[in-house]
């Protein structure tokens, strides 16, 4: 099931081809409808069925469908409640013309994997099934018609089947047990007052899970899934007349409902009394601040460019308003972690909220919702300024520009999901082009009394309600609701100050760096890169790609990283290191970069690691420079800022002080523990002690000792690009870093795995849930072909273990196995199996995963099964090497891991060869004796 997240605001963008086209009453009101994107084709059935189809060739010869229903749990009786979501997993369990296992069997044989690429999720009020099908023949495509087909119309629904399923929904249900649905099922009363919202969470309960009747689940599925209330969508490479007769041939033949069951809209009642939730619970592990004004009036669809103009308007309003909270994180002593404010739905999409959120300390809730409000009183009494509108202009003109530079190479996915919210909300749908003219043509008439206006019908005297939720524990005084209302009348009557917003007329760079050279210059056609050779050691390899339009993938490393520490440098560092990129660059701190920065795309995020030191980033064509100017000055002009360090001291410590409250995060942290009990170098989770003993001074000075030799350093760059820019700016902001004449290198100081047959049994929890993780882990010889193995034996224990744990014993709702190898500094292999479920189910469950084990080292695996992750493997291959980001990698990795960069351009042979017995060899060679359980149980 798909999470419902709260406070989530979409912005749609959608306006005029032209500034003539907007037609205007005598009152100028615009009343111009958006239109639909021309290359959409879009209809409805006879039957009333909805259809959206659109030919896009990216990923190449595969389409995206979806069947959207729109009915969910809001729907469901006392009766049915849970039985929208049970129905979503019940279409995978049978149908007409796939029997039980063989509609995933059949996919995963065609390449589709279940739960990456094939999906479905219920919300209250729809549900939504994903399937993705390759369309190298036609007869995969008629199948995956046939698919949508059956789940809209024909699912078996047998009451063996829907028994079996109630294990898997229910062991669903269990994961979501918890502090946070505890509090949730407190506070969404009020939140959602007097509303069906309130009581139908898509899960459902434990009681109508294990007792609904066969007749309850059919009844749901013969009301609600039928033609007027469904939509197909059919996005990808094939030509869209194709698909449209199909979906008529599949769809048109089942006729309309006589007298269908009413689909009734559930409203959100108003409320004049300010409602106040205070939620705590011991296994909390965050304190949270929610502070929600719901609009007066129903939300209503946008479908004119008075909507649109709307909409914009909160656009740049959420801008602005979250560049003045984020700059409050930055303080020393700030008033909270993390905090936002944006207008969007809540639970039910008729009702919007002005909605801002904070993550606070354990006491510092209160302090937070002041922030909070006294943010928004600002704005109330003072409005934004013209400079900060300026900004938030800049930025989301940029950012439209970069999606119609890429409009060609948009994935079929982005526009199913249009589509989707199109049918469910009748979000608009009138393509990049109309809505990068509209921005263009509308955004300057937007000033800044229309963003100071919305305040005005965001805040109200109704219709509040505030959330607070937090940690229970000894010696924590509870928050009251007369100290949430004494808070925010303290801010109503209180002298606030305008905001004051400084701007930057200086770029990034106040003195250009001494131009260096580019020294030779090799060319490898096999891979069509080049690597530059400058005059201080640095080596720059770049590949052109036209994959996308607009995108620049960088990356880069040295040798050496916090192995060149002493162990005592090391524990003295190591948190200050992870606070030096908070201290600014060149004199500006990271707010005046952020606004120094508006209307860039462009990131820079170095790094030190146990073995290496480096950077990875993006950017645009446009503003390629300042990606190097920002790699320059992370190496030459970080500032050392105390007052950074000491905020972001003091926001992690607040965030980690109760983490461990939470059983499943508890766990990680003692087995984590467990498993490097053999390394002096294992930190986990800081305690006051570790903050004590950090010295932020030596942390700047390691960093600046690690980059201040860049001869060793390797970049790379992966993109559209001009070569020759490319070369000029290497020249001038890599060549010009300072160099000695010898490289770094690593230490090997890492210790060996933990190995031997041991388990670890850890108990945190109230709530009856387990967790089991299987370990093998070991050294072993450096064998590329053995890392594939390991790899594909993990995607094949996958499956059998879905099969055996879900499918037949109805045990778990996920489960996972994964292998991997890692060369440096010597060669280690970790193979881990997970999966959580009932604490009565962890032995046979465990029993059951190494029977699967046995089967394969001992019987090998069969050539369906492994067909089956072959097929996968080459689908995702063939989809990675049209993107930019694998290139990167690949380069990368080759030149990091010291291995044959041609062993790349093999690796569909290597796929296309792997047999059955190389799997069972691997399983008999790394899953043997050597092995290490994990298991979490509750407190009894």
């Amino acid at each position: 099931m798909k999470k419902i997240i709260l406070l989530l605001s979409v912005v749609f963008i959608a306006a005029c081809n032209t500034v003539n086209k907007i037609q205007q009453k005598s009152t100028n009101k615009i009343v111009t409808n958006i239109p639909v994107d021309s290359m959409t084709k879009t209809g409805v059935l006879s039957n009333g069925m909805t259809y959206y189809i659109r030919q896009n060739a990216k990923p190449e010869q595969k389409v995206e469908f979806r069947l959207v229903v729109k009915a969910g749990s809001i729907l469901e009786n006392e009766k049915q409640l849970g039985l929208a979501h049970f129905m979503e997993h019940m279409n995978f369990n049978g149908s007409k013309n796939f029997d039980k296992n063989e509609l995933i069997s059949y996919l995963q044989s065609i390449g589709v994997k279940f739960g990456a690429h094939l999906n479905a999720y219920t919300s209250f009020d729809e549900t939504v099934y994903i399937l993705p099908i390759p369309t190298d023949d036609d007869e995969k495509l008629e199948k995956g018609i046939q698919i949508l087909e059956d789940w809209a119309f024909n699912a078996s629904l047998t009451d063996e089947e829907i028994d079996k399923e109630r294990g898997v929904v229910l062991e669903e249900y269990r994961l979501g047990l918890g502090a946070d649905k505890r509090m949730m099922k407190e506070y969404l009363p009020k939140l959602m007052h007097n509303s069906r919202y309130a009581e139908r969470l898509p899960i459902g309960t434990k009681e109508v899970l294990e007792n609904f009747s066969y007749d309850d689940l059919k009844q749901f599925y013969k009301d609600w899934y039928r033609p007027d209330l469904m939509a197909i969508i059919a996005v990808g490479d094939v030509d869209a007349n194709i698909l449209e007769q199909k979906i008529k041939t599949h769809f048109e033949k089942y006729p309309a409902i006589k007298n269908p069951k009413e689909r009734k809209e559930y409203k959100v009642p108003n409320h004049n009394e300010t409602f106040v939730a205070i939620e705590t619970d011991k296994e909390a592990s965050r304190s949270i601040v929610r502070q929600y004004y719901k609009d007066i009036e129903e939300a209503t669809p946008m479908t004119s460019l008075e909507d649109y103009k709307k909409h914009l308007t909160e656009n740049l309003f959420s801008k602005m308003i979250n560049q003045r909270l984020e700059e409050l994180t930055t303080d020393e002593n700030p008033p909270f972690l993390y905090g936002y404010s944006t207008h969007g739905d809540t639970w039910a999409k008729s009702k919007q909220a002005y909605q801002s959120v904070a993550l606070s300390s354990e006491t510092g809730q209160l302090e937070a919702l002041k922030a909070l409000a006294t943010e928004n009183e600002r704005v109330l009494r003072y409005g934004f300024n013209d400079s900060e509108l300026k900004r938030a202009k800049e930025a989301l003109l940029k950012s439209m520009k970069h999606a119609y530079q890429e409009r060609d190479k948009t994935a079929s996915s982005r526009y199913a999901n249009e589509y989707i919210q199109n049918f469910l909300e009748q979000a608009p749908i009138p393509g990049i082009k109309w809505e990068l003219e509209a921005v263009q043509s509308m955004l300057p008439n937007i000033n800044i009394n229309d963003c100071n206006q919305l305040v005005q019908k965001y805040i109200h005297n109704n219709n509040l309600v505030v959330v607070l939720t937090g940690p229970e524990k000894e010696g924590l005084q509870k928050v009251t609701k007369a100290d949430v209302l004494n808070t925010l009348n303290i801010v109503k009557s209180a002298s606030i100050e305008p905001y004051k917003d400084v701007t930057f007329a200086e770029g990034l760079m106040k003195e250009m760096p001494k131009k260096g050279s580019i020294i030779s210059i090799s060319n490898d056609t096999v891979f069509n890169t080049k690597t530059l050779t400058l005059s201080n050691g640095v080596l720059v390899t770049y590949k052109k790609t036209d994959f996308k339009n607009n995108q620049i993938l960088f990356s880069g490393f040295k040798y050496g990283g916090t192995s060149l520490y002493t162990d005592e440098e090391y524990k003295k560092t190591n948190l200050g290191t992870e606070a030096l990129t908070e201290s600014g660059l060149n004199g500006y701190s990271k707010t005046d970069l952020a606004k120094l920065l508006t209307g860039k795309l462009v990131t820079v995020n170095p790094y030190i690691s146990n073995l290496s030191e480096g950077f990875n980033g993006s950017t645009t064509p446009e503003d390629f420079e300042v990606l190097f100017q920002l790699t320059n000055l992370c190496i030459t002009k970080l500032d050392y800022d105390e007052k950074a360090y000491n905020s972001n001291k003091n926001k992690m410590q607040a965030y980690l002080k109760n983490i461990l409250s939470n059983p499943s995060t508890y766990f990680s942290v003692e087995f984590s523990k467990f498993l490097h009990q053999n390394n002096k170098r294992y930190t986990g989770i800081p305690t006051n002690e570790d903050w004590e003993n950090t010295d932020f001074k030596l942390a700047y000075q390691k960093y600046n000792e690690l980059f201040s030799n860049a001869n060793g350093f390797h970049f790379y760059f992966v993109g559209s690009f001009d070569e020759d820019k490319l070369k000029e700016y290497a020249e001038l902001y890599l060549a010009s870093l300072p160099s000695k004449n010898t490289k770094d290198s690593y230490k090997n100081i890492a210790s060996k795995p933990l190995s031997g047959n041991l388990e670890k049994i850890i108990t945190k929890g109230s709530e009856p849930k387990s967790l089991v993780r299987i370990i093998y882990q070991g050294t072993t010889n450096n064998n590329t072909k053995d890392a594939y193995y390991l790899k594909s034996l993990g995607e094949l224990l996958t499956i059998k273990l879905i099969e055996e744990l879900r499918e037949s014993e109805s045990g778990v709702y996920g489960v996972g196995a994964r292998g991997s190898m890692n060369k440096l500094p010597f060669a280690t292999y970790n193979f881990s199996i997970s999966f959580p479920c009932g604490p009565e189910n962890v032995d046979k469950l465990k029993a059951k995963t190494f029977e699967e084990i046995e089967k394969i080292k001992n019987n090998g695996v069969s050539e369906k099964d492994l067909n089956k992750i072959k097929e996968t493997q080459l689908l995702e291959l063939k989809e990675a090497k049209k993107t930019n980001n694998y290139w990167l990698n690949q380069l990368k990795n080759s030149d990091y891991n010291q291995t044959d960069r041609s062993k790349i351009l093999e690796a569909e042979n290597k796929i296309k060869n792997l047999t059955a017995k190389d799997l069972q060899k691997t399983a008999n060679k790394y899953l043997g004796n050597n092995r290490i359980i994990g298991i979490l149980n509750p407190e009894k």
